[in-house]
């Protein structure tokens, strides 16, 4: 059960590095790239971190937080698929959904 808690970390972490991969990719303005690549992701870690993390000082819980999973996991599979990787987008989001179902069901 500590491996899903670690993949769980594991897929946070790439989350992020989706985003700023597709951020850098998304457009030929240097300064729009920077903004993507490197505001988007800071900005989603810090969005987790006040609400989503373990720690959190906000915790969302519930609907709630179920949400701001979709969102933040959700916008990092759609930047793989959009960023011309749509197969690693599928084998994202469904290793982030079965992810969260054993975290259901394990109540971690």
């Amino acid at each position: 059960m500590v491996i899903n808690i670690a993949l769980r970390f594991i897929l946070e972490v790439c989350a992020l590095a989706f985003l700023a991969y597709w951020g850098f990719q998304s457009s030929q303005d240097l300064l729009i790239r920077l903004l993507l690549g490197i505001g988007l992701p800071l900005f989603i870690a810090i969005l987790w971190g006040v609400f989503g993390s373990p720690a959190a000082p906000i915790p969302f819980k519930g609907f709630h937080r179920l949400l701001l999973e979709l969102l933040i996991f959700g916008l990092a599979a759609l930047a793989l698929f959009f960023s011309g990787k749509p197969t690693l987008a599928i084998v994202y989001a469904t290793t982030v959904l079965v992810n969260r179902f054993l975290i259901y069901l394990w109540d971690q």
